[in-house]
Protein backbone atom coordinates (compact mmCIF):
# COMPACT_ATOMS: atom_id res chain seq x y z
CA UNK A 1 0.00 0.00 0.00
CA UNK A 2 2.80 2.41 0.87
CA UNK A 3 4.39 1.88 -2.54
CA UNK A 4 1.08 2.60 -4.27
CA UNK A 5 0.58 5.74 -2.21
CA UNK A 6 4.10 6.89 -3.14
CA UNK A 7 3.28 6.31 -6.80
CA UNK A 8 0.10 8.33 -6.53
CA UNK A 9 1.93 11.16 -4.77
CA UNK A 10 4.54 11.13 -7.55
CA UNK A 11 2.00 11.74 -10.33
CA UNK A 12 3.15 14.57 -12.59
CA UNK A 13 1.77 16.12 -15.76
CA UNK A 14 2.77 14.01 -18.76
CA UNK A 15 0.51 15.61 -21.38
CA UNK A 16 -1.88 18.51 -21.77
CA UNK A 17 -4.48 18.73 -24.53
CA UNK A 18 -4.46 21.81 -26.72
CA UNK A 19 -7.38 24.09 -25.98
CA UNK A 20 -10.25 23.90 -28.44
CA UNK A 21 -11.67 26.93 -30.21
CA UNK A 22 -14.81 26.70 -28.11
CA UNK A 23 -13.74 26.21 -24.48
CA UNK A 24 -16.11 24.29 -22.23
CA UNK A 25 -16.22 22.62 -18.84
CA UNK A 26 -15.07 18.99 -19.07
CA UNK A 27 -17.81 17.18 -17.17
CA UNK A 28 -17.06 13.46 -17.58
CA UNK A 29 -14.17 11.33 -18.90
CA UNK A 30 -13.95 7.70 -19.91
CA UNK A 31 -11.20 5.71 -21.63
CA UNK A 32 -11.68 2.82 -24.03
CA UNK A 33 -11.24 -0.56 -22.43
CA UNK A 34 -8.06 -2.45 -23.38
CA UNK A 35 -9.77 -5.12 -25.46
CA UNK A 36 -7.86 -5.39 -28.72
CA UNK A 37 -4.58 -3.96 -27.46
CA UNK A 38 -2.43 -3.79 -24.34
CA UNK A 39 -3.66 -0.34 -23.42
CA UNK A 40 -6.67 1.81 -24.18
CA UNK A 41 -6.39 3.86 -27.36
CA UNK A 42 -9.10 6.47 -26.99
CA UNK A 43 -10.66 8.74 -24.45
CA UNK A 44 -13.97 10.57 -24.63
CA UNK A 45 -15.02 13.70 -22.76
CA UNK A 46 -18.51 15.11 -22.34
CA UNK A 47 -18.50 18.90 -22.33
CA UNK A 48 -20.76 21.67 -21.10
CA UNK A 49 -21.32 22.91 -24.67
CA UNK A 50 -23.33 19.71 -25.32
CA UNK A 51 -20.55 18.02 -27.30
CA UNK A 52 -18.53 14.83 -26.91
CA UNK A 53 -14.85 15.10 -27.80
CA UNK A 54 -12.75 12.05 -28.60
CA UNK A 55 -8.95 12.07 -28.19
CA UNK A 56 -6.05 9.72 -28.65
CA UNK A 57 -5.37 8.62 -25.09
CA UNK A 58 -1.56 8.77 -25.04
CA UNK A 59 -0.87 11.93 -27.05
CA UNK A 60 -4.16 13.69 -26.15
CA UNK A 61 -4.54 14.55 -29.84
CA UNK A 62 -8.07 15.65 -30.72
CA UNK A 63 -9.72 13.13 -33.10
CA UNK A 64 -13.38 14.06 -33.51
CA UNK A 65 -16.35 15.77 -31.94
CA UNK A 66 -20.06 14.90 -31.76
CA UNK A 67 -22.14 18.00 -31.22
CA UNK A 68 -25.67 17.07 -32.31
CA UNK A 69 -27.11 17.01 -28.78
CA UNK A 70 -30.29 19.00 -28.10
CA UNK A 71 -29.87 18.84 -24.31
CA UNK A 72 -27.29 18.64 -21.54
CA UNK A 73 -24.95 15.64 -21.61
CA UNK A 74 -24.84 13.51 -18.47
CA UNK A 75 -22.06 10.98 -18.82
CA UNK A 76 -19.95 9.24 -21.43
CA UNK A 77 -18.98 5.52 -21.43
CA UNK A 78 -17.04 3.24 -23.73
CA UNK A 79 -18.29 -0.27 -24.45
CA UNK A 80 -16.29 -2.99 -22.69
CA UNK A 81 -15.95 -5.35 -25.63
CA UNK A 82 -15.24 -2.89 -28.46
CA UNK A 83 -12.95 0.09 -27.93
CA UNK A 84 -14.45 2.22 -30.73
CA UNK A 85 -18.03 2.29 -29.41
CA UNK A 86 -18.95 5.09 -27.02
CA UNK A 87 -22.29 5.95 -25.36
CA UNK A 88 -23.69 9.22 -24.02
CA UNK A 89 -26.83 10.08 -22.06
CA UNK A 90 -28.71 13.29 -22.71
CA UNK A 91 -31.41 15.29 -20.96
CA UNK A 92 -33.56 14.92 -24.11
CA UNK A 93 -34.49 11.41 -22.92
CA UNK A 94 -32.08 9.43 -25.07
CA UNK A 95 -28.89 7.41 -24.71
CA UNK A 96 -26.91 7.56 -27.96
CA UNK A 97 -24.26 5.20 -29.27
CA UNK A 98 -21.39 6.46 -31.48
CA UNK A 99 -18.84 4.52 -33.53
CA UNK A 100 -15.64 6.56 -33.68
CA UNK A 101 -14.40 4.56 -36.69
CA UNK A 102 -17.10 6.21 -38.82
CA UNK A 103 -16.85 9.69 -40.30
CA UNK A 104 -20.52 10.41 -39.66
CA UNK A 105 -22.00 12.78 -37.06
CA UNK A 106 -24.99 10.46 -36.67
CA UNK A 107 -25.38 8.10 -33.76
CA UNK A 108 -25.29 4.45 -34.85
CA UNK A 109 -28.05 3.70 -32.38
CA UNK A 110 -30.44 5.68 -30.20
CA UNK A 111 -31.99 4.26 -27.03
CA UNK A 112 -35.12 6.29 -26.40
CA UNK A 113 -36.85 6.66 -23.07
CA UNK A 114 -40.49 7.44 -22.31
CA UNK A 115 -41.88 10.88 -23.26
CA UNK A 116 -41.28 12.67 -19.94
CA UNK A 117 -37.82 11.16 -19.25
CA UNK A 118 -34.89 13.50 -18.59
CA UNK A 119 -31.77 11.39 -18.15
CA UNK A 120 -29.15 12.68 -15.71
CA UNK A 121 -27.15 9.46 -15.15
CA UNK A 122 -26.43 6.20 -16.95
CA UNK A 123 -24.08 3.22 -17.27
CA UNK A 124 -23.62 0.07 -19.37
CA UNK A 125 -22.95 -3.28 -17.72
CA UNK A 126 -19.64 -5.14 -18.00
CA UNK A 127 -20.96 -7.57 -20.64
CA UNK A 128 -22.35 -4.72 -22.82
CA UNK A 129 -25.80 -6.35 -22.71
CA UNK A 130 -27.78 -3.86 -20.63
CA UNK A 131 -27.88 -0.06 -20.49
CA UNK A 132 -29.52 1.68 -17.54
CA UNK A 133 -30.32 5.41 -17.24
CA UNK A 134 -31.66 7.39 -14.29
CA UNK A 135 -34.19 10.20 -14.61
CA UNK A 136 -34.95 13.51 -13.00
CA UNK A 137 -38.11 13.56 -10.93
CA UNK A 138 -41.13 14.56 -13.03
CA UNK A 139 -44.25 15.18 -10.94
CA UNK A 140 -44.00 12.18 -8.58
CA UNK A 141 -42.07 9.82 -10.82
CA UNK A 142 -38.40 8.83 -11.03
CA UNK A 143 -37.27 5.86 -13.09
CA UNK A 144 -34.36 3.56 -13.71
CA UNK A 145 -34.87 2.78 -17.42
CA UNK A 146 -33.32 -0.35 -18.98
CA UNK A 147 -32.52 -1.30 -22.59
CA UNK A 148 -31.12 -4.34 -24.36
CA UNK A 149 -27.80 -3.15 -25.84
CA UNK A 150 -27.05 -6.24 -27.92
CA UNK A 151 -26.32 -5.82 -31.60
CA UNK A 152 -25.28 -2.22 -31.16
CA UNK A 153 -22.01 -2.62 -33.07
CA UNK A 154 -23.40 -3.97 -36.32
CA UNK A 155 -26.67 -2.25 -37.10
CA UNK A 156 -27.78 0.81 -38.99
CA UNK A 157 -29.02 3.83 -37.05
CA UNK A 158 -32.13 2.60 -35.29
CA UNK A 159 -34.07 3.57 -32.21
CA UNK A 160 -34.53 1.03 -29.42
CA UNK A 161 -37.39 1.10 -26.94
CA UNK A 162 -36.83 0.31 -23.24
CA UNK A 163 -37.06 -3.20 -21.80
CA UNK A 164 -38.77 -1.73 -18.75
CA UNK A 165 -38.26 0.43 -15.66
CA UNK A 166 -37.81 0.37 -11.89
CA UNK A 167 -40.10 3.04 -10.46
CA UNK A 168 -40.48 2.34 -6.72
CA UNK A 169 -37.00 2.43 -5.18
CA UNK A 170 -36.14 6.14 -5.42
CA UNK A 171 -38.40 9.15 -4.93
CA UNK A 172 -36.15 11.92 -6.27
CA UNK A 173 -33.62 12.59 -9.07
CA UNK A 174 -31.39 9.56 -9.76
CA UNK A 175 -28.02 11.26 -9.99
CA UNK A 176 -25.65 8.29 -10.34
CA UNK A 177 -25.71 4.74 -11.71
CA UNK A 178 -22.80 2.31 -11.58
CA UNK A 179 -22.83 -1.31 -12.74
CA UNK A 180 -20.59 -3.80 -10.92
CA UNK A 181 -17.15 -4.18 -12.60
CA UNK A 182 -17.39 -7.98 -13.03
CA UNK A 183 -20.95 -9.09 -12.14
CA UNK A 184 -23.16 -7.98 -15.07
CA UNK A 185 -26.43 -8.17 -13.12
CA UNK A 186 -25.40 -6.00 -10.14
CA UNK A 187 -26.14 -2.28 -10.16
CA UNK A 188 -25.85 0.54 -7.61
CA UNK A 189 -27.87 3.75 -7.91
CA UNK A 190 -27.79 6.98 -5.92
CA UNK A 191 -30.33 9.77 -5.67
CA UNK A 192 -30.99 13.19 -4.20
CA UNK A 193 -33.38 11.32 -1.87
CA UNK A 194 -30.23 10.21 0.01
CA UNK A 195 -30.63 6.52 -0.81
CA UNK A 196 -27.99 4.26 -2.34
CA UNK A 197 -29.68 1.13 -3.71
CA UNK A 198 -28.05 -2.12 -4.82
CA UNK A 199 -30.01 -4.23 -7.33
CA UNK A 200 -29.67 -7.66 -8.90
CA UNK A 201 -31.42 -7.07 -12.22
CA UNK A 202 -31.60 -10.81 -12.98
CA UNK A 203 -34.52 -11.03 -10.57
CA UNK A 204 -38.07 -11.01 -11.96
CA UNK A 205 -39.34 -7.80 -10.41
CA UNK A 206 -38.11 -4.63 -8.72
CA UNK A 207 -38.98 -5.76 -5.18
CA UNK A 208 -36.93 -8.94 -5.49
CA UNK A 209 -34.13 -7.13 -7.36
CA UNK A 210 -33.52 -4.65 -4.53
CA UNK A 211 -30.78 -6.31 -2.45
CA UNK A 212 -29.87 -3.41 -0.20
CA UNK A 213 -30.86 0.17 0.60
CA UNK A 214 -28.26 2.34 2.33
CA UNK A 215 -29.00 5.86 3.55
CA UNK A 216 -26.38 8.57 3.05
CA UNK A 217 -28.51 11.21 4.85
CA UNK A 218 -27.85 13.62 1.98
CA UNK A 219 -28.14 14.12 -1.77
CA UNK A 220 -25.89 11.56 -3.52
CA UNK A 221 -23.43 12.80 -6.16
CA UNK A 222 -21.21 9.77 -6.90
CA UNK A 223 -21.31 6.01 -6.32
CA UNK A 224 -18.76 3.25 -6.85
CA UNK A 225 -17.73 -0.30 -5.99
CA UNK A 226 -14.67 -1.29 -3.96
CA UNK A 227 -13.07 -4.05 -1.90
CA UNK A 228 -11.96 -7.59 -2.70
CA UNK A 229 -14.39 -8.99 -5.32
CA UNK A 230 -16.06 -5.57 -5.22
CA UNK A 231 -18.35 -6.46 -2.33
CA UNK A 232 -18.40 -2.88 -1.00
CA UNK A 233 -20.19 0.23 -2.26
CA UNK A 234 -19.47 3.86 -1.44
CA UNK A 235 -20.92 7.23 -2.24
CA UNK A 236 -20.23 10.93 -2.04
CA UNK A 237 -22.84 13.61 -1.44
CA UNK A 238 -23.43 17.08 -2.84
CA UNK A 239 -22.45 18.60 0.51
CA UNK A 240 -19.12 16.69 0.47
CA UNK A 241 -20.12 13.78 2.70
CA UNK A 242 -18.76 10.25 2.28
CA UNK A 243 -20.33 6.86 3.06
CA UNK A 244 -18.86 3.39 2.67
CA UNK A 245 -20.72 0.08 3.15
CA UNK A 246 -19.83 -3.62 3.08
CA UNK A 247 -22.63 -5.44 1.24
CA UNK A 248 -21.03 -8.80 2.09
CA UNK A 249 -22.18 -8.25 5.70
CA UNK A 250 -25.89 -8.02 4.79
CA UNK A 251 -26.72 -11.53 5.99
CA UNK A 252 -24.53 -11.38 9.11
CA UNK A 253 -24.78 -9.71 12.51
CA UNK A 254 -21.93 -7.34 11.61
CA UNK A 255 -22.73 -3.69 10.84
CA UNK A 256 -22.49 -2.93 7.12
CA UNK A 257 -21.33 0.68 7.55
CA UNK A 258 -17.53 0.96 7.28
CA UNK A 259 -17.37 4.76 7.40
CA UNK A 260 -19.87 7.63 7.41
CA UNK A 261 -18.58 11.22 7.32
CA UNK A 262 -21.05 14.08 7.04
CA UNK A 263 -18.41 16.51 5.72
CA UNK A 264 -15.04 15.29 4.48
CA UNK A 265 -13.69 18.86 4.42
CA UNK A 266 -13.66 18.85 8.23
CA UNK A 267 -11.79 15.57 8.57
CA UNK A 268 -8.89 15.59 6.07
CA UNK A 269 -5.84 17.48 7.32
CA UNK A 270 -4.06 19.30 4.49
CA UNK A 271 -1.07 21.48 5.38
CA UNK A 272 -1.08 24.94 3.76
CA UNK A 273 -4.12 24.10 1.61
CA UNK A 274 -7.82 23.27 1.86
CA UNK A 275 -10.28 20.75 0.48
CA UNK A 276 -13.23 22.44 -1.21
CA UNK A 277 -15.00 19.50 -2.87
CA UNK A 278 -14.92 15.80 -3.77
CA UNK A 279 -14.91 14.68 -7.42
CA UNK A 280 -15.17 10.90 -7.02
CA UNK A 281 -13.26 7.77 -6.07
CA UNK A 282 -11.53 4.70 -7.46
CA UNK A 283 -10.60 1.30 -6.08
CA UNK A 284 -6.96 0.27 -6.56
CA UNK A 285 -7.08 -3.50 -7.09
CA UNK A 286 -3.36 -4.19 -6.57
CA UNK A 287 -3.27 -2.36 -3.26
CA UNK A 288 -6.82 -3.39 -2.23
CA UNK A 289 -7.39 0.25 -1.34
CA UNK A 290 -10.08 2.85 -1.99
CA UNK A 291 -8.93 6.35 -2.92
CA UNK A 292 -10.94 9.56 -3.22
CA UNK A 293 -10.17 12.54 -5.43
CA UNK A 294 -10.98 16.04 -4.25
CA UNK A 295 -9.71 19.50 -4.94
CA UNK A 296 -9.69 23.24 -4.57
CA UNK A 297 -11.41 25.93 -6.61
CA UNK A 298 -7.97 27.00 -7.87
CA UNK A 299 -7.32 23.62 -9.49
CA UNK A 300 -5.20 21.71 -6.96
CA UNK A 301 -6.08 17.99 -6.80
CA UNK A 302 -5.99 16.09 -3.50
CA UNK A 303 -5.59 12.29 -3.46
CA UNK A 304 -7.13 10.80 -0.33
CA UNK A 305 -6.77 7.29 1.07
CA UNK A 306 -9.71 5.53 2.81
CA UNK A 307 -9.60 3.12 5.72
CA UNK A 308 -12.09 2.08 8.40
CA UNK A 309 -10.34 4.55 10.72
CA UNK A 310 -10.94 7.50 8.42
CA UNK A 311 -9.44 9.44 5.54
CA UNK A 312 -5.87 10.63 5.07
CA UNK A 313 -4.14 12.74 2.45
CA UNK A 314 -1.80 10.85 0.10
CA UNK A 315 -0.63 13.77 -2.00
CA UNK A 316 -1.58 16.96 -3.84
CA UNK A 317 -1.19 17.54 -7.58
CA UNK A 318 -0.43 21.19 -8.26
CA UNK A 319 0.36 23.30 -11.29
CA UNK A 320 -2.07 21.59 -13.62
CA UNK A 321 -5.55 23.05 -13.51
CA UNK A 322 -6.45 26.66 -12.79
CA UNK A 323 -10.09 26.07 -11.82
CA UNK A 324 -12.37 23.42 -10.29
CA UNK A 325 -11.71 19.85 -11.49
CA UNK A 326 -14.99 18.24 -12.55
CA UNK A 327 -13.96 14.85 -13.95
CA UNK A 328 -11.28 12.17 -13.81
CA UNK A 329 -10.47 8.68 -15.00
CA UNK A 330 -8.01 6.35 -13.29
CA UNK A 331 -6.14 3.75 -15.36
CA UNK A 332 -4.73 0.83 -13.37
CA UNK A 333 -2.74 -0.55 -16.34
CA UNK A 334 -0.18 2.26 -16.36
CA UNK A 335 -1.09 3.91 -13.01
CA UNK A 336 -2.08 7.11 -14.81
CA UNK A 337 -4.77 9.68 -14.08
CA UNK A 338 -6.75 11.82 -16.52
CA UNK A 339 -8.40 14.99 -15.23
CA UNK A 340 -10.68 17.61 -16.77
CA UNK A 341 -11.93 20.84 -15.34
CA UNK A 342 -13.72 24.15 -15.57
CA UNK A 343 -10.56 25.63 -17.11
CA UNK A 344 -11.30 23.56 -20.28
CA UNK A 345 -8.05 21.66 -19.78
CA UNK A 346 -7.56 17.90 -20.15
CA UNK A 347 -4.46 16.59 -18.37
CA UNK A 348 -2.73 13.21 -18.29
CA UNK A 349 -0.76 12.53 -15.08
CA UNK A 350 1.80 9.72 -14.78
CA UNK A 351 4.19 8.72 -11.95
CA UNK A 352 7.41 10.73 -12.24
CA UNK A 353 6.49 12.29 -15.59
CA UNK A 354 8.21 15.44 -16.82
CA UNK A 355 6.21 17.95 -18.82
CA UNK A 356 8.03 20.10 -21.35
CA UNK A 357 7.90 23.55 -19.79
CA UNK A 358 7.36 25.28 -23.13
CA UNK A 359 3.92 23.80 -23.69
CA UNK A 360 2.99 24.33 -20.07
CA UNK A 361 3.67 28.08 -20.16
CA UNK A 362 1.79 28.51 -23.41
CA UNK A 363 -1.27 26.63 -22.26
CA UNK A 364 -1.39 28.34 -18.88
CA UNK A 365 -1.50 31.73 -20.58
CA UNK A 366 -4.38 30.62 -22.76
CA UNK A 367 -6.15 29.03 -19.81
CA UNK A 368 -6.42 32.23 -17.83
CA UNK A 369 -8.15 34.11 -20.67
CA UNK A 370 -10.25 31.05 -21.48
CA UNK A 371 -11.39 30.80 -17.91
CA UNK A 372 -12.87 34.28 -18.00
CA UNK A 373 -14.83 33.45 -21.16
CA UNK A 374 -16.00 30.08 -19.82
CA UNK A 375 -17.30 31.56 -16.60
CA UNK A 376 -19.35 34.19 -18.39
CA UNK A 377 -21.12 31.65 -20.60
CA UNK A 378 -21.54 28.89 -18.05
CA UNK A 379 -22.38 30.59 -14.79
CA UNK A 380 -25.54 28.47 -14.43
CA UNK A 381 -23.73 25.16 -14.82
CA UNK A 382 -23.05 24.40 -11.19
CA UNK A 383 -26.68 24.58 -10.20
CA UNK A 384 -27.72 22.81 -13.38
CA UNK A 385 -25.58 19.79 -12.71
CA UNK A 386 -27.01 19.19 -9.25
Amino acid sequence: VEKVEEQLASLRIAKRSTLSEEPAYLLDIDVSKAVQSESSRFLAVSCSNKSIRVYNREALNFLREYSSHPGMLNGVRFAHTCDSIVFSACSDGTVKCWDIRLATQRAVQIFSGYPSNVFISFDINCSDLIICAGTEKVEKDTFLVFWDARGVTNCASTTKEPLGVYAESHNDDITTICFHPVEPSLLVSGSTDGLVNVFDINKDNEDDALISTCNSDSSVSFTGWSGKDYKQVYCMTHDEGFCWWDIAQLDTEEPITLLHLLDVRDTVCIANDTLHYLVGGFYHEKADKLFLIGGTSTGNIHLISCSNDGLSLVGTLCGGHSATVRSFCWNLTDESLLTGGEDAQLLLWKPGAVERSLSKKASMKIASSVQRRVRVHNSSLKTGKK
